[in-house]
């Protein structure tokens, strides 16, 4: 992966990472069961990703345009709390986690996909765009994962965001510790 001085020194004052659903911490793809109910892979790497991400100390949101039983089941299995489904224009939802939790944008990343996430990448101080995303949303980021959705991308994005911080070696270190591995999850 690539990545800019200016890319690290935006990772080092990250303190949300905010994930879009579809295409991001999915592969895009949406599965019809025989009864109409969907279904969506999620990547269990990226979920571990998630769950280190809230051991370092950073929060994590959604924001995305679908609703979905699965992502509310999946968002409570990894701990994040701030979830916001039925946003396609996602301005609003931004506006909100920004005030609750009492932050300015640039401790913001946002990771995103496709054009619906541009609003919000052109606030964030940390833009990142899956590698399958297209164009206009690879142009906004500060950094673009090797990895499409669903396939890795989160969790290469959030090494990058855990390391610029100094944080991602006492994860790893504790693993090797055989530290409790309690409120993780994949």
């Amino acid at each position: 992966m690539e990545f800019t001085a200016e890319a690290i020194r935006r990772a080092e004052r990250v303190r949300l990472i905010i994930f879009d659903v579809d295409g991001v911490l999915t592969d895009g793809g949406i599965y019809i069961g025989p009864d109409g109910e969907l279904f969506k892979p999620f990547f269990c790497r990226d979920g571990l990703g998630i769950t280190l991400v809230h051991r370092a100390g950073l929060k994590t949101a959604i924001i995305t345009g679908r609703e979905s039983e699965h992502l509310r089941y999946r968002a409570k299995e990894l701990h994040i709390t701030e979830v916001y489904q039925g946003n396609l224009d996602k301005r609003a939802a931004y506006a909100d986690l920004k005030a609750k939790l009492g932050l300015v944008d640039e401790e913001i990343a946002y990771f995103g996909d496709d054009l619906v996430d541009l609003p919000i990448m052109g606030q964030v101080g940390f833009p990142a765009a899956v590698a399958d995303a297209v164009q206009e949303v690879k142009r906004a980021a500060v950094l673009q994962s090797d990895y499409p959705g669903g396939h890795g991308a989160v969790r290469q994005l959030i090494e990058f965001i855990l390391k610029a911080q100094g944080k991602w070696e006492d994860l790893v270190a504790g693993f090797q510790a055989k530290k409790s591995m309690e409120g993780l999850a994949q």
